[in-house]
């Protein structure tokens, strides 16, 4: 069963529930309002007094009651970090699969440099291994774009590999450029 995407009452993305997650929501009176074409329903046991079966509709996007907390942490991960470069080594410009790809730091940790969104970048083995520990100017080697730190909105997309229409038409009207990364 699909992921389910998880907002704050005010509409900010806060995370991603499993099917199972978002069926307790709804039991629990969580649910503030839904997104969506309904999914499938799922179905649980019989009602013993009437017989019938009971099903939960969940959307594909829910938002729960609780208080709105400010800001969210995005995490760094190389999975996020190979979808937001597209899986292409940002020194050469060929795409490589993620087992292919390293996390290289453009100005080197060994010479300050922070292990942040806006400091790394997706590079194939063999350019990560040719930068050694010297920045891309001192390596010759410049970079095909900026690093960039992906927004909330962003990072829920990057962070799933498959992600439903009515989820990507949500999150995507908060992309701060046209990403091509539906494709």
């Amino acid at each position: 069963m699909q992921n389910i995407l998880k907002l704050d009452v005010a509409g900010q993305p806060r995370g991603w529930l499993s099917a199972q997650e978002a069926v307790s929501a709804y039991a629990r009176g969580d649910v503030v309002y839904g997104i969506g074409e309904p999914l499938p329903p799922m179905f649980g046991g019989i009602q013993r007094l009437t017989g019938q079966r009971s099903a939960i509709h969940l959307q594909p996007i829910i938002a729960l009651q609780g208080r709105v907390r400010p800001g969210f942490s995005l995490p760094l991960c190389n999975r996020t970090l190979f979808r937001r470069d597209e899986h292409r080594c940002l020194y050469c410009g060929l795409q490589f699969s993620r087992a292919e790809l390293t996390r290289d730091h453009v100005l080197p940790t060994s010479r300050g440099g922070d292990d942040r969104w806006e400091n790394v970048v997706a590079a194939c083995r063999r350019c990560n291994w040719a930068k050694d520990n010297r920045t891309p100017e001192e390596a010759g080697m410049p970079l095909l774009a900026v690093p960039f730190r992906p927004n909330t909105w962003e990072w829920h997309f990057l962070s799933r590999d498959r992600v439903l229409a009515d989820q990507m038409d949500y999150l995507s009207q908060q992309f701060r450029a046209p990403r091509d990364w539906a494709h």
